[in-house]
């Protein structure tokens, strides 16, 4: 077995959260002029809506990856014809709703005789014979779960690209437009996998001429301005603008120490500070970036937001359930009850049920996960630091008020963005306040992550000293926080000025 290397489920939740994010983020740009002015904050404020999208609302380009996702977390053997004919039928019933489909996706989807992978196969090439054409960028943007498929695979890279380019033909058959979905879905695979990025093995099995064409196209791309790349309608430009934004961003493929939160936000604003189809472009680069960095390493204001077609008959997904599709789709169900079940079943050994107001403002509450079952009727929202069951948060705190933190209880090379993720739940708890919510935030247990947060909040957002915060959340919670780790960054933040 080939494993993955330690933090893949952080990178693939990373994958499809960093796709859909840069849909969200760009669908409000789409068609326009350059926007060199606007400037990304990592807040929800940088999720406006627009043309028609609600704010943190997907697209197509999400909404088309959905079902590769879901196929695979059911656990659909990858390429096997039942996998490809349900997610043909999927993504034809899903354009017979959607507001938005690709002009080459719905001729495709609408001549087909029936919901099968091979009738999909014969509209596309009929549609590519009437129209000379089909290397459309449709084909890339829905590739983030095709580099989960195969992380336990010593062939993984080369079974990503076979897939990838296998899902594309679908719906469309050129060339540009299959290579390129092999390509980027072996990019995110490697990405997940193994935590960086070389173009070299992703190209391999590329017949002769086309690796090292593919090959000069992402070197042209590097350190280019993603604009300069005009048709990314077409395939080819869209991953070349991508590439640039990620490089434009900070990202160099092979250097760890660049694949930051910092990093992934400038990268977002590159790909959508562009003209033309600035949410594909956004969803493919933020499919590779989110995938290096990790859902760690992606501000949690566009994740809060973050929703869309989850489903026939209306079904609406949110930031957890793409995680949790992701997570499985990688993975597969470890039998805790976190991915698929109602509850996390081991909670009930280890999880407590302590309830205290945080000493420096009574209207935050810190607790263990068993206290979920008893939340005042004052607490209208909820920070959650640990996996979370389907059910474990009370059904009246609504879906927008509930903000999950992927957060470990370990030492700090368990959390390859520590300081970031204590700002980012800090600062969580501050914006819902603001909002006018008590809040609780908790962990399993409420001995290391729940006081460490709790001390960050008293430090960056109401100006607690930091040894002073330590001990009264102690004192608080009748114990001291158990990570020194966590202590240690949560004393190390910064004032923010609100």
């Amino acid at each position: 077995m080939n494993e993955p290397n330690k933090g893949w489920r952080d990178r693939a939740a990373g994958a499809m959260i960093g796709t859909a994010v840069g849909d969200a983020l760009g669908a409000q740009y789409e068609f326009g002029a350059r926007r060199p002015g606007v400037v990304l904050t990592g807040t929800e404020s940088d999720m406006r809506g627009g043309q028609g999208w609600e704010p943190g609302e997907w697209t197509d380009d999400t909404s088309m990856a959905i079902p590769i996702v879901r196929a695979l977390a059911n656990g659909h053997t990858p390429g096997d014809p039942m996998m490809l004919d349900a997610i043909v039928a999927e993504w034809q019933a899903w354009g017979r709703e959607a507001k938005d489909v690709g002009i080459q996706t719905r001729r495709v989807l609408n001549g087909m005789a029936e919901p099968t992978a091979a009738a999909a196969r014969v509209s596309a090439r009929r549609v590519h014979e009437e129209t000379g054409r089909s290397a459309g960028n449709g084909s890339v943007m829905r590739t983030a779960p095709v580099g989960l498929a195969f992380l336990y695979d010593w062939d993984g890279d080369l079974r990503t690209a076979e897939l990838g380019r296998e899902i594309a033909e679908l719906t469309h058959l050129e060339d540009d437009a299959r290579y390129a979905a092999g390509l980027w879905s072996a990019l995110i695979y490697q990405a997940v996998w193994g935590g960086t990025v070389n173009p070299g093995p992703a190209l391999v099995g590329l017949p002769d001429g086309v690796q090292e064409r593919w090959e000069g196209l992402l070197r042209d791309a590097e350190g280019a301005d993603p604009d300069s790349f005009a048709h990314n309608g077409w395939v080819v430009h869209a991953v070349q603008a991508a590439w640039a934004a990620i490089y434009a961003g900070g990202f160099r493929m092979g250097d760890r120490d660049t694949f930051t939160p910092q990093n992934f936000r400038r990268a977002m604003n590159a790909a959508i500070d562009i003209h033309n189809d600035t949410d594909t472009v956004a969803a493919i680069a933020g499919g590779l970036a989110g995938a290096l960095v990790g859902i760690s390493g992606i501000p949690l204001g566009w994740q809060r937001r973050l929703h869309g077609w989850g489903g026939v008959g209306g079904q609406v997904l949110r930031a957890d359930d793409l995680v949790k599709l992701a997570v499985r789709a990688a993975g597969g169900d470890d039998g805790s009850g976190w991915l698929t079940g109602p509850r996390v079943k081991r909670y009930a050994d280890i999880g407590r049920a302590t309830l205290v107001r945080h000493p420096q403002d009574p209207g935050v509450w810190l607790g263990g996960v068993l206290a979920l079952d008893s939340l005042p009727d004052a607490v209208t929202a909820v920070v959650s630091l640990c996996q979370l069951g389907a059910e474990e948060v009370p059904a009246r705190i609504g879906a927008s008020e509930r903000v999950s933190v992927w957060l470990v209880d370990g030492p700090r090379a368990a959390n390859p963005h520590l300081d970031f993720v204590m700002e980012e739940a800090a600062d969580a708890v501050a914006g819902l306040r603001a909002e006018g919510h008590e809040v609780f935030l908790h962990c399993v247990a409420a001995e290391s992550r729940t006081p460490s947060v709790a001390v960050a909040f008293s430090v960056r957002h109401l100006g607690i000293a930091p040894e002073v915060a330590i001990s009264s959340v102690a004192r608080a919670l009748c114990a001291p926080i158990n990570n020194a780790e966590l202590a240690a960054a949560a004393t190390k933040m910064e004032a923010h000025h609100e």
